[in-house]
């Protein structure tokens, strides 16, 4: 007997050991450690086609109109921890949020395939390309102009490629590369038809270049802005805040990329599935929303019957804590009791998405206007 409570009390000293060193476990490296810290390419490639969803159409491509973007980032960088998950819709400003933020994932939804396979291209130009004065190179197809390093300023880089012409050798050149890193190298199953995509997606940036409005179903003519335009963005206090405003940034994409840890699905924010998926891969590795960028899709969903309800019905089925943060765009920002129509394109809001989930399963949201009204 005597025996056997040594052995308990032993027993019971180690328990206490074990529950006293996780509580010296940094915070940080708890629930975001459960996710994975690179996914294999067989994996990738199922969790893009597993968990998107049925195509669909959207007016607008290829490029964000909201410059307004590095106004919100100092705020969100004080109040989002590094190391979470990040949720996000439409092409390339999805990069300048996710190179502030540091996110150990990304998911990007859009209802529009060419958007996962612009992502995929994206993905491809990281990849091959060391440094960001090679990324511009590669994407826009233009031969790198002389005095360029590291070093330069993102307004020095667009100046300088914005004074080159397309070439379209490399350009040849550049698209094949690409689509043996996917097809070959990655071996992501992209069809025939996918691959023409890429085709046309890839000759968009090398047609309109970096310093241009890019053309498209009225894209040019309603986002009179260009590449350059939303690079060069700068906070309220004339800091460039775009993913390609320093090296550091860019070698942050660059490196999750590689990783295969930002995964592009086709997704409607008021379908069944994408949403879904991601919330339910989230859950399983006990990680937690910290961001998710909506543009202004939520007015759009407001417009088109019940679909907005879909949409906070998905939103509520999303790992949450009370600093899960939505990242919106709205011609209307609160103004009290009522909403202002801003001077300028947009302006970039911030939610909790905790209480926009309480206020609408409490019916306090009924139209786009209450959702608004919630931001700040």
């Amino acid at each position: 007997m005597r025996r056997r409570g040594r052995n308990m009390r032993r027993s019971s000293y180690g328990f206490i050991a074990i529950a006293v060193a996780l509580l010296f476990i940094p915070l940080s490296l708890k629930p975001a450690d459960t996710l994975p810290l690179q996914i294999p390419d067989v994996a990738f490639w199922r969790m893009v086609t597993g968990f998107s969803e049925e195509a669909g159409s959207f007016r607008f491509q290829y490029m964000s109109n909201e410059r307004e973007f590095a106004a919100l980032i100092p705020e969100l960088k004080k109040s989002t921890k590094p190391g979470g998950v990040y949720l996000g819709v439409g092409p390339e400003q999805n990069f300048s949020y996710i190179a502030a933020l540091r996110p150990r994932i990304a998911f990007i939804f859009d209802i529009r395939r060419e958007n996962m396979l612009e992502h995929l291209i994206y993905k491809a130009v990281f990849e091959m390309s060391p440094t960001r004065v090679e990324f511009v190179s590669r994407l826009f197809s233009r031969r790198t102009p002389a005095g360029l390093s590291d070093k330069s300023t993102v307004s020095e880089l667009f100046q300088a490629f914005g004074r080159v012409p397309g070439d379209a050798q490399l350009f040849t050149q550049n698209l094949e590369a690409i689509k043996d890193l996917l097809v070959k190298n990655r071996r992501f199953l992209l069809t025939s038809q996918d691959q023409s995509e890429v085709d046309g997606v890839y000759r968009t940036f090398f047609n309109a270049g970096p310093g241009f409005p890019y053309p498209g179903r009225n894209f040019g003519a309603f986002f009179g802005g260009s590449y350059a335009d939303l690079m060069t963005a700068r906070d309220d206090d004339g800091e460039p805040r775009s993913y390609l405003a320093g090296e550091d940034s860019f070698q942050f994409l660059r490196d999750i990329e590689r990783r295969n840890l930002i995964v592009p699905l086709v997704g409607d924010f008021a379908g069944t599935k994408a949403i879904r998926a991601a919330a339910a891969y989230l859950k399983e590795h006990q990680a937690t929303v910290t961001t998710f960028y909506t543009s202004n899709v939520e007015q759009y969903l407001f417009e088109q019957g019940d679909d907005w309800r879909r949409f906070y019905a998905n939103l509520a089925t999303l790992p949450l804590d009370s600093s899960s943060t939505l990242i919106r765009s709205s011609h209307f920002a609160p103004a009290g009791a009522r909403l202002r129509r801003v001077p300028s394109n947009y302006v970039m809001l911030r939610s909790s998405i905790a209480d926009l989930v309480k206020a609408f399963k409490e019916g306090r949201i009924q139209n786009y206007y209450n959702a608004i009204q919630m931001s700040q």
